[in-house]
């Protein structure tokens, strides 16, 4: 899904742009399908939690646990069910199992890139992580350090993009701004024209 821009202006001085390419769930059948994946998300997790306590459901911890009667929870169907597959595969099998189906429960399935521009301060860019469990990379970068914000042309396989990067002094490579959307050139120069106005332009 190509990315698209948000525009936000906290105060006078200061402007975020951020570059997503996550759904916009407008339309019935798109919050529908968005809600069942959560719903498919919560009950994933959940199977694979039981599935693990019951694969560990001997050791000793798990006997000495009072907050959960497991013993009661293992003589339902659903519970002798989930024994029967944990004692079927061995350790190694369900733990990759496990972390797998996790990685997939906790992954985010989108990228939003943003560029904070500070008047007075500085610029600020950010990049969301693969997953909830971590936070984003950023990256802050004073006013005095800036020499320019450009865009440039690079190839990219067969075919030319265009990419925003800030020149910063005492660095060889530029740094790339929203390196892994890499919008078209349209938001390219929307953003570069508004960080520098919000940069240079006292009077913006």
């Amino acid at each position: 899904m190509p990315g698209r821009l948000i525009l936000r202006r906290p105060s006078p001085t200061t402007v975020s742009f951020t570059v997503s390419n996550a759904s916009r769930h407008t339309s019935t059948p798109a919050k529908a399908l968005f809600y069942l994946q959560i719903l498919l998300r919560v009950l994933s997790f959940f199977c694979v939690l039981l599935l693990d306590v019951a694969k560990l459901r001997h050791s000793s911890y798990i006997q000495e646990a009072r907050l959960i009667p497991w013993a009661a929870v293992w003589s339902t169907p659903l519970g002798a069910s989930v024994c029967g597959y944990a004692d079927r595969y061995s350790y190694p099998v369900v733990g990759l199992v496990s972390a797998i189906v996790m990685y997939g429960v906790f992954r985010k399935g989108y990228t939003e890139e943003s560029l904070l521009v500070i008047r007075g301060l500085g610029i600020q860019t950010s990049t969301s992580s693969n997953t909830y469990l971590s936070k984003a990379s950023t990256r802050f970068i004073p006013t005095t350090q800036i020499q320019d914000i450009v865009i440039h042309e690079a190839f990219k396989g067969f075919e030319v993009r265009f990419y925003l990067a800030v020149i910063v002094e005492g660095e060889t490579e530029v740094l790339v701004v929203f390196p892994n959307l890499l919008p078209n050139r349209h938001i390219l120069e929307e953003v570069w024209r508004g960080s520098r106005r919000c940069l240079y332009d006292t009077k913006s």
